[in-house]
């Protein structure tokens, strides 16, 4: 036998290592022919090794507990075990296993043929000939049913509730998608405009779109009705963002004189493949009748995607994605059927049921020792045993659920909060795990201008006016310089390329840094339209410019904040169109500055930039802004950027740092040659824009860093000191940098005042992450602030080890986390702690999370609606989260808890009885009760009161948001448990055996009798029980038992079939049915009292 590697040697240098064939040890053992034939056939045998790159971390294992982790290899991924193979050839190998692997490779060959994907490529679109598409496309229709409908066909009567309201919630979606599909759009042809559903839209196809109408596949922007070839779309059921973007329409085709000209010109459209990315788009547009042909490169910018809607003017694009192969239906996941922890639960106790139906059944037959047809016996004895399954049970608690449902929607204390899942209501009352994004729902999403930062003098909000003085001398200083002065525009030109070897004076260096952030950004003034609408969007020289009439759009509330700031300190921006922005100094003059080039923010880049030349000067500018972590490198040496940073973080400020390069007019022409170069070419065509681009982010000018604060969301602080209180562990994930997510996570007090905070080192290795999970293993009771790049280095080596780390912390905080990221992290605490988790978030970035989560809740905020339309629950601010799940969430977990518990000893109360009747009668399969009695038992006569338990609480709401320890115990699951379960076994063993056997006693000469006592008795008992579990009464509960009591005894003068109306009516009876009520409930009532006095729970004080 060959010596093996001892398994902690292994794991403590766990790498991946390659598949490879080694041969059995047991084929060894049994020596598999004579020595010459396996030498023969004998191959290079290797061993697992270690790789060297590893060896090192044998010294330092990882501990993770006081005993040492070697001794428990269940805390490590199960190691890739080496193929055990024998070398058996011909025969020998198909009888011993071959004709297995032969008959499962074909298996897997017809399913991988039958399920094959069809193949997503790039596409030529000819303009206006959707015939000439050389291969068939899908079609432009919206389908977001998830049945069909045979779905629907099986089911029975006792699941007619839960199928009739799948069937609603699906017949309302196909109806949805009946009328989004049925929409009208006008389809330009050769003949003319015509009329076609958004369903029959094809690739190829023109496609006009009026303004405030929803775009109905992606398409490129051919033609505009705005003279400056743009058009704003809003874009808030795409990505969840609230602000409007700026599309520009084909150049080439913008031109063109009139409409019906598109189908005079020969050309086409090069669109690549069909992707996720919503915020890129490469492709090419050629006019071949040209000479030479035009080739004109598209981006994003040039694209109108499906589910936007156009804001302004009217709108002509050609189709080039249909149906499933748009953006918005390609990042469309179809979300899991979430199932709550309580159903999961019921299932496994109704698989006990089952068990002990099929045991009792097997015992009856066998007492009867196998006589006759034993098999028919056995049949019978499950069908009378039936009622142990609570079948019932579903329907009862579907519409509890829709009962709690109802109650969370009308609740005053949290208006506007909507339930668009029903299904798992309970879950509110289970969570441990509480994910939170940042922005937008711990605070605002509402940027004010905070902090200007000069390097030598910083700005605040009290010395704002020191800015507008100095604005409005350096202007008046130009101003007077421009009308003395009569020099060409070639000194200042010369001057400028010097400017940075003097020192500038402090007005000079606040009117560069205001001028920069005036002009640096993606913002777009909007005017409303006065009078009739067509006309004033043209009329701009009589356009009304008032600062009342104007508002700002932009793709981020930071950029909205930044020109409303210098709009504030004099430096206003009136207009901007595609190529040309006009600024308004304090004086009143207008300032014109001509757009050359704009480089939009991306997540990769992290900056944005422009390049402007001043009408009056004709001074080429090249401004830049963006994260300090972009900005450090490519900006002059400086030594108070990276201090600064920090400070304005720690306020809980997001920082921005802007530059700028002067450039002459060789350096910009040499540089626009290069960079459209780049734009056309197909392949890479983002990573050499990005190289022609960075050629110019080199020693930049740093003019000045910005603040601007995030405000708090209203009572975040006490919200998250409840659920802290309440034993829920809160976890901040957010795409915001390190410090200012620390400082967010103080200030909100999600870390409190007395904990420490780790803050986790970047690491790269897995070296570098050994050291620092070991360094923060000796921490206690600190809160984790983590970066997305390390944490992905944490899971790929050490998955376990960090997510049983981060476990034990009061809180933790990712920052720089991707969406990807979010619900990967979701997905890590349920498969490590099988605890319930809870999503929260607002913006379109939150919705894999929210998905992802066992319970998601959506905000309704700036970024739109499309977290909120994902949720399983809404809420208008993260407040209202409190009161969601300290009263909704605890009071509907145990309502649930106690009605599926009732539900279930009313069948196993009736079985008891069955079976003590059969085994009196010499275990005879008779019914006991027939006909209506059965059916009355589980509907009118029982259901009222027990479904009335949907309305009980233990303790007032008020208590409940005051105490939210309280909502501590639910997490252990003691309201429904096995041990809870068994006591109610035990109470309908108990209560069964007493009503049979008190009534075959005291019944006198007939059967009949014995069926009016023991069924009388059980329904007493029922509404008793009822009575006895009911904490606090509610006006309905005391009407539904009442009704119950009054059906029944009014049904008696219709029961002669089943009673002997005579004895019923007789004193005899009365007596003999209290006191066989009274011994099955009074003991009960005895124990249930002496328990509140002995052990009273924790809410007894709270409610007395």
């Amino acid at each position: 036998m060959r010596a093996r590697t001892p398994p902690c040697a292994v794991l403590r240098g766990r790498r991946s290592f390659p598949r490879r064939a080694v041969t059995s040890p047991v084929a060894d053992a049994r020596g598999a022919g004579p020595p010459n034939a396996t030498a023969s056939h004998s191959r290079p045998r290797r061993r697992y090794q270690l790789e060297d790159e590893s060896a090192h971390l044998d010294e330092m294992p990882l501990m993770m507990s006081e005993e040492g982790f070697e001794n428990d290899e269940s805390d490590y991924h199960k190691l890739p075990r080496a193929r055990i193979m024998r070398r058996k050839r011909g025969l020998e190998w198909f009888v011993c296993g071959g004709w297995k692997f032969l008959c499962t490779s074909c298996c897997d060959w017809l399913i991988n043929i039958c399920q094959r994907k069809r193949e997503l490529k790039a596409r030529t679109v000819w303009l206006g000939y959707p015939e000439k598409c050389e291969e068939k496309h899908p079609r432009n229709s919206i389908k977001n049913q998830k049945y069909n409908v045979f779905t629907f066909i099986p089911g029975g009567f006792v699941l007619a509730v839960t199928i009739m309201r799948e069937a609603t919630d699906e017949f309302r979606r196909f109806q949805r998608d009946k009328e989004v599909n049925s929409q009208l759009y006008s389809k330009l042809t050769v003949r003319g405009k015509m009329q076609v559903k958004s369903s029959d839209i094809q690739v190829g196809d023109l496609i006009i779109v009026e303004k405030n109408q929803r775009i109905p596949s992606d398409m490129v922007f051919l033609r505009t009705s705005e003279k400056a070839g743009s058009c704003f779309i809003r874009t808030d059921q795409l990505d969840g963002e609230t602000d409007w973007k700026l599309r520009v329409a084909v150049s080439c085709t913008q031109r063109l004189p009139a409409l019906g000209d598109l189908f005079s010109i020969n050309a086409y459209v090069y669109a690549q493949k069909p992707q996720l990315d919503i915020h890129s788009f490469e492709g090419t547009f050629t006019r071949e009748d040209s000479d030479p042909p035009i080739h004109e490169s598209l981006s994003i910018e040039n694209t109108l995607w499906a589910s936007t809607v156009v804001a302004s003017g009217t709108v002509i694009g050609v189709v080039i994605y249909t149906g499933k192969e748009t953006r918005s239906v390609m990042n469309t996941s179809n979300p899991k059927n979430k199932v709550g922890l309580l159903d999961l639960e019921l299932n496994q106790l109704t698989k006990a049921l089952f068990l002990a139906l099929v045991a009792l059944s097997v015992v009856m037959v066998t007492l009867q020792g196998f006589s006759g047809p034993w098999y028919r016996s056995l049949f019978r004895f499950l069908l009378l045993f039936s009622y142990i399954i609570p079948i019932s049970l579903r329907v009862n608690l579907d519409m509890g659920k829709a009962a709690y449902g109802w109650m969370i929607m009308k609740d005053e204390n949290i208006p506007g909060t909507v339930v668009r899942t029903s299904t798992i209501p309970e879950e509110l009352g289970r969570l441990v795990y509480l994910l939170t994004d940042k922005t937008g729902t711990l605070t605002r999403n509402e940027m004010v201008f905070k902090r200007l930062h000069l390097g030598t003098v910083s700005y605040g909000t009290d010395t704002m006016d020191e800015i507008q003085n100095h604005l409005v001398n350096s202007y008046s200083q130009t101003q007077s310089q421009a009308s003395g002065n009569n020099a060409s525009s070639a000194p200042p030109r010369k001057a400028q390329s010097s400017a940075p070897k003097v020192r500038k004076s402090v007005s000079s260096r606040v009117h560069e840094a205001v001028k920069a952030v005036a002009l640096c950004h993606n913002v777009t003034p909007v005017y409303e339209a006065r009078g009739a609408a067509g006309e004033t969007e043209f009329a701009e020289a009589d356009q009304d410019f008032s600062d009342d009439n104007r508002t700002y759009q932009a793709s981020s509330p930071d950029e909205v904040a930044l020109v409303q700031w210098t709009e504030s300190v004099g430096l206003t921006l009136v207009n901007r169109d595609l190529t040309s922005m006009q600024l308004r100094t304090p004086g009143g003059q207008i300032l014109t500055y001509c757009i050359l080039q704009t480089f939009p923010f991306t997540s990769e880049s992290k900056r944005m930039g422009v390049i402007v030349r001043d009408e009056s000067t004709a001074e080429i500018t090249f401004y830049m802004k963006g994260a300090d972590v972009a900005m450090s490198t490519v900006v002059q040496y400086n030594d108070w950027l990276e201090e600064e940073c920090g400070n304005m973080a720690r306020e809980g400020l997001r920082t921005l740092v802007v530059a700028k390069r002067a450039l002459t007019e060789e350096q910009y022409q040499d540089f626009e040659n290069r960079y459209n170069q780049a734009k056309l070419s197909i392949h890479d065509r983002t990573l050499k824009v990005a190289a022609v681009v960075e050629s110019l982010e080199r020693e930049m000018e740093l003019l000045c860093l910005t603040g601007v604060e995030d405000q708090l969301q209203a009572d975040v602080r006490p919200t998250l000191e409840m659920l802290r209180n309440a034993g829920i562990k809160i976890w901040m994930l957010t795409g915001d940098k390190l410090e200012t997510a620390t400082c967010i996570a103080k200030s909100s007090h999600l870390v409190s005042r007395t904990q420490d905070t780790h803050v986790f080192r970047p690491v790269t290795s897995r070296g570098e992450a050994h050291l620092e999970l070991n360094a923060f293993r000796r921490k206690h009771d600190c809160a984790l602030v983590i970066s997305g790049d390390s944490l992905e280095v944490c899971l790929k080596y050490y998955e376990h080890e960090f997510v049983e780390l981060a476990c034990q912390c009061p809180a933790v905080v990712c920052c720089r986390c991707a969406p990807t990221q979010k619900a990967h992290i979701v997905k890590l605490l349920q498969q490590h702690t099988g605890r319930r988790t809870c999503a929260i978030g607002d913006g379109g970035n939150d919705v894999s999370m929210i998905q992802a989560a066992d319970c998601g809740i959506g905000i309704e905020g700036k970024e739109g609606r499309q977290a909120s339309l994902a949720a399983d629950f809404s809420v208008p601010q993260f407040k209202h989260i409190g009161r969601l799940l300290m009263v909704h969430g605890r009071s509907s977990y145990k309502r649930s808890a106690a009605l599926s518990q009732f539900v279930m000893h009313r069948g196993l109360i009736i079985s008891t009885m069955q079976a003590v009747f059969s085994s009196v009668f010499y275990f005879a399969s008779v019914p006991l009760y027939q006909g209506f009695l059965m059916v009355g038992y589980a509907t009118v006569y029982t259901m009222f009161p027990v479904f009335s338990l949907v309305l009980d609480q233990d303790v007032k709401p008020e208590m409940a948001m005051l105490y939210p320890e309280l909502y501590k115990d639910l997490t252990k699951g003691r309201s429904l448990s096995c041990k809870t379960f068994l006591v109610w076994v035990l109470i309908s063993i108990y209560q069964g055996g007493v009503l049979m056997s008190g009534a075959l006693v005291l019944f006198e000469s007939e059967f009949v009798h014995v069926v009016a006592i023991s069924f009388t008795a059980l329904v007493l008992t029922e509404l008793l029980m009822v009575a006895l579990t009911v904490r606090t009464w509610h006006w309905l509960m005391a009407v539904a038992e009442l009704l119950s009591l009054g059906c029944y005894v009014a049904s008696l003068a219709f029961l002669n079939k089943y009673f002997d109306v005579a004895f019923i009516t007789t004193v005899t009876f009365v007596w003999k049915v209290s006191a066989v009520t009274a011994v099955s409930c009074l003991p009960l009532y005895v124990l249930k009292s002496l328990k509140r006095k002995l052990s009273p729970p924790s809410y007894s004080k709270l409610s007395s």
